[in-house]
């Protein structure tokens, strides 16, 4: 295109330097046949039946939304859909975004103020970090995991802050192991220390009906907020903030990623409500579940995989260059399954996120163990 004008240097330098690591983003638009890397774990948008949950509500639907919720976008199927997650997830209240990044975005740096501390895993998902970059609260990190790491900050910190913020996902989006919840929940037994649980790789594979692990735990009233997204199991988009009645008051009227963007269309809306309907009937859980038993007795304890119950698995492949190597070795197999590269894990910690779901076969997934 003629009459462009010149790129900055620092763009043109940056992106030189992620050809040179093995590490440069492209865009797909074609994927091979056998799903081993979506998050569609039950099924729910890839093979129907959301569509198919959408037809029996049988709703007239109204494009666009024509403003933010507290201008002209907010309406009664809002408020039902919001009682209903509510009710669901045996929380007070629950507070829809546009999607999980705003949700994680709109809470963290909306409720921990100056004067206040934020502890989180090392491994939260960069919604979360951003999140909390934009507090004004102090913050440190502890070792993934690590109770240990997590009790020597809390008691090095308590006497100079008046509210901490402990922030875990309940399964990690990049290795698919579990927070040790309870322990969690048991140290934020404190008034002034508040659990806030990101459960967007645990609803639909955990709990009772998918409600996640906070609930198979039975740890919900133990936290302060968590964080359901319903792009992964769920098959739509978006998501809810559950909790206390206060809580929703505060985000409505301090939440920026909620005050300051259009609300989410109708469309949208009904297909959150199908996909919650689909829950309390489907039996993709159970198959999901029993996949994830049969990869885990089928891989025979490999070092090079991180251990896991949930539906996301990991071998750990070192190097950029050799991680794709592999991934385009499975693609010409026809298995789709993404590899995972520094800077997005630490060097050295590359892998092949691998996920499970209740589609999947156990030919397939013989085929994806036989190829390693």
């Amino acid at each position: 295109m003629s009459g462009q004008k010149k790129n900055p240097s620092t763009i043109t330098s940056l992106l030189q330097q992620r050809i040179d690591k093995g590490s440069l983003r492209s865009l797909m638009s074609s994927y091979p046949k056998i799903d081993f890397s979506s998050n569609d774990y039950l099924g729910f948008s890839s093979q129907g039946y959301l569509l198919e949950e959408l037809k029996i509500l049988n709703t007239s639907i109204h494009i666009g939304s024509t403003g933010s919720r507290l201008i002209s976008g907010n309406s009664e199927l809002f408020n039902e859909i919001e009682k209903e997650i509510a009710q669901f997830h045996h929380a007070e209240s629950a507070l829809i975004y546009n999607s999980g990044y705003d949700a994680n975005l709109g809470l963290l740096s909306s409720v921990p103020q100056k004067g206040n501390l934020i502890l989180s895993d090392e491994l939260i998902h960069a919604s979360l970090i951003d999140g909390i970059r934009l507090s004004f609260a102090t913050h440190y990190k502890f070792k993934h995991n690590n109770l240990e790491s997590l009790q020597e900050l809390i008691v090095r910190h308590k006497k100079s802050f008046n509210e901490i913020y402990i922030v875990v996902e309940s399964v990690y989006s990049m290795d698919g192991d579990n927070a040790p919840l309870v322990e969690l929940a048991k140290l934020c037994k404190d008034d002034n220390i508040h659990l806030i649980v990101d459960e967007a790789h645990a609803i639909g594979v955990f709990g009772n009906q998918g409600r996640g692990l906070c609930e198979e735990l039975n740890i919900e009233k133990d936290c302060f907020a968590r964080i359901y997204t319903y792009g992964k199991a769920m098959g739509c988009h978006g998501a809810a903030i559950v909790g206390g009645e206060e809580l929703k008051k505060y985000l409505i009227n301090f939440s920026r990623s909620f005050i300051y963007t259009t609300a989410m269309p109708e469309h949208s809306l009904l297909a959150i409500k199908a996909a919650y309907q689909l829950l309390l009937k489907t039996t993709e859980i159970e198959k999901l579940r029993s996949h994830i038993s049969y990869f885990n007795s089928h891989q025979n304890n490999s070092p090079y995989f991180i251990k896991s119950e949930s539906a996301i698995h990991c071998k750990l492949i070192s190097g950029n260059h050799q991680v794709q190597k592999t991934e385009e070795k499975l693609n010409q197999l026809d298995v789709f399954v993404k590899s995972i590269k520094s800077p997005t894990v630490k060097e050295g910690q590359e892998r092949l996120r691998i996920c499970l779901h209740s589609f999947n076969t156990k030919q397939e997934i013989d085929l994806l163990l036989n190829s390693f």
